[in-house]
């Protein structure tokens, strides 16, 4: 949700009882604003039971391209609930990132590694000793491994790798494919200790997004075959920085159907780039525009304050542990 997720969505989902995260990814040159931004909305109206040593919502960079004496010092300064580490060139490289945040904010920020494989999993937990590791399964939209599993066998697999090395006092957050309460209560059920969204928050009212974006999302169905993961928008917007193994999954639309087997022409170029001129309508099937999504897309179809979509989320979770979800069931 890099620049998506700024400070209104962030400071609404840690509102209503989440925890919200601002998107900075690679570029921090506006994260000092972003953060300014967010504790202007959160002096206007405190969230109930938040601490005054840190600031209720958290940060997400994407390590290979931040820079961490900008991060630090940033951080150090506004005390974030929470730091998000996603796609370092190495795992090592997180052991810097960690031990400097705990450091700069002695501590109070708690550290989430996104990861996408067990061996991930136990490298990361190993070396860094996270406060939060989010497992992030294939469907996941946006970036993450191109071999990865689904999350119904990757949360499990990690929760007993972490258990068996004496590893699970990490908390274990399930992402990838998750847009409603009944992935969340069949994560829960899996092992995790909460859930990470992203692709249904693209419909909120908050987020940073485009119409055309929007819409596309809206009209998007049967995510499994209408998105996919690849570098092909990577390569039409520039953003070719990121480790090898990671791609971005997407919804299908012209850009990719004209990359026959994953390559860039000089004229999908120029269409993609004639396309950033319509605005809105260079979004859609036969647009050209990059639409992050995951799987779970086809589950979304309406656009919702943040706070709407977590009360619903939370009342079908109940309803699924319940037992009263059917398939005659309306949720």
């Amino acid at each position: 949700m890099r620049l998506i997720s700024l400070a209104p969505l962030a400071v609404a989902v840690s509102r209503a009882g989440g925890i919200g995260f601002i998107g900075a990814g690679t570029d921090l040159h506006n994260l000092e604003a972003y953060l300014q931004e967010a504790s202007h909305l959160i002096k206007e109206a405190p969230i109930k039971g938040s601490t005054s040593t840190t600031l209720p919502v958290g940060v997400g960079f994407i390590n290979w391209g931040a820079d961490l004496d900008t991060a630090v010092q940033t951080i150090g300064k506004f005390r974030p609930a929470a730091v998000w580490f996603f796609a370092p060139h190495k795992n090592a490289d997180l052991v810097q990132w960690t031990e400097a945040m705990r450091k700069a904010t002695e501590g109070e920020t708690k550290i989430w590694v996104q990861v996408g494989s067990v061996h991930d999993a136990i490298e990361v937990v190993e070396s860094c000793r996270p406060d939060v590791v989010v497992a992030q399964g294939c469907d996941a939209g946006g970036h993450g491994l191109e071999r990865s599993a689904g999350i119904i066998s990757l949360l499990p697999e990690i929760f007993d790798a972490l258990r068996d090395r004496g590893l699970q006092s990490v908390s274990l957050m399930a992402a990838g494919g998750i847009v409603d309460g009944r992935g969340v209560a069949a994560c829960l059920a899996l092992g995790a200790d909460g859930v990470v969204m992203g692709t249904r928050f693209l419909a909120s009212t908050e987020a940073q997004i485009t119409e055309g974006y929007r819409r596309a999302i809206l009209g998007a169905t049967d995510g499994g075959i209408s998105t996919v993961r690849s570098k092909v928008y990577d390569t039409l917007r520039g953003t070719t920085g990121w480790p090898e193994r990671i791609g971005g999954r997407g919804v299908i639309n012209q850009s990719f159907l004209d990359a026959k087997d994953g390559e860039i022409t000089a004229e999908n170029k120029r269409a993609y780039a004639e396309a950033l001129k319509r605005g809105d309508a260079g979004w859609g099937e036969k647009g050209r525009l990059t639409t992050y999504a995951g799987t779970g897309v086809g589950l979304i179809n309406h656009v919702q304050p943040a706070a709407a979509i977590l009360e619903d989320i939370r009342r079908q979770v109940k309803l699924v542990e319940s037992g009263i979800v059917s398939r005659q069931s309306n949720l």
